[in-house]
């Protein structure tokens, strides 16, 4: 089998430096996350990956917040069998089948159509998953989704891509349309964003900049009040975390409480309706 040619610009294109940082950190000797399925594809891809210039503590990062995202998408359904989960921005990522929820979880990854064609050319069939080619901002895909059921919403590593009208909308739109739910995904801090913009900075060499940061929870609850904070997932109470070197506890204590760092990059949970 011939490897894919895979080409893509600007926030496309990160969606490989998150699978190539999971599928490094798969490889290691104790990983918080491992992800055969992102090992495989590397493979199955021709990419230069070496230009992204992962080190292991990079790629230990990638892999680490997207293990805080299994493990709220995987509590979700165990607590509510039968619920839909929206993947929005899903890239080349894996998780429905890391998860492997039961057959009467409807899952459903959305990203660009160019990226959905791919995805179906290396991952196989799955029931009870479906796969939406559409721009996040053009929300009539939403339509072809059933509304009946509970929501997770997992966003990771998009949201901050996205401008605030877009989150806006975005956020209104799924409160709008299922009865109750969770939203999870990673924002950046409004400073960040601001020196991207400044400096005219890039993520590495793919040429995707940051437009939406916050500076906490409550800037999102002011787009949309329907939703109420629940938590941010810090490092250190992933499963596994003591069995990590002395050097990475150290980097995830420095990310969990300075608050210089922890707002660079914050996994946050919502819930809606927003009972107070």
């Amino acid at each position: 089998m011939l490897p894919e040619k895979v080409e893509f610009d600007n926030e496309q294109e990160t969606m490989l430096i998150t699978l190539y940082a999971r599928a490094l950190h798969g490889r290691t000797q104790q990983p918080i996350l491992r992800d055969p399925w992102a090992e495989e594809i590397v493979d199955r891809i021709d990419h230069d990956f070496a230009k992204f210039k992962l080190s292991p503590s990079e790629a230990f990062t990638f892999a680490a917040r997207a293990k805080k995202f299994d493990l709220w998408v995987g509590e979700f359904l165990t607590a509510r069998p039968g619920a839909t989960v929206l993947y929005l921005g899903c890239g080349l990522d894996a998780r429905v089948y890391r998860l492997d929820p039961p057959a009467d979880t409807r899952w459903y990854d959305v990203d660009y159509p160019e990226v959905i064609d791919l995805r179906k050319r290396l991952y196989p069939r799955r029931l009870g998953h479906t796969t939406i080619g559409s721009a996040l901002a053009d929300l009539a895909w939403l339509d072809d989704v059933p509304g009946d059921q509970p929501v997770f919403v997992v966003a990771e590593g998009v949201t901050m891509y996205l401008t605030e009208d877009i989150i806006r909308r975005l956020l209104h739109r799924i409160v709008d349309h299922f009865p109750s739910g969770q939203i999870a995904f990673d924002a950046h801090s409004r400073r960040l964003v601001s020196w991207m913009a400044r400096t005219g900075r890039t993520v590495r060499s793919t040429g995707a900049s940051f437009r939406w940061g916050i500076d906490g929870p409550a800037d999102v609850e002011q787009l949309e009040p329907r939703l109420a904070f629940v938590k941010e997932y810090r490092t250190s109470e992933l499963p596994g975390y003591a069995r990590l070197s002395w050097a990475a506890r150290a980097q995830v204590r420095a990310g969990d409480l300075v608050p210089a760092f922890r707002g660079l990059s914050r996994p946050l949970l919502f819930r809606f309706p927003a009972a107070r």
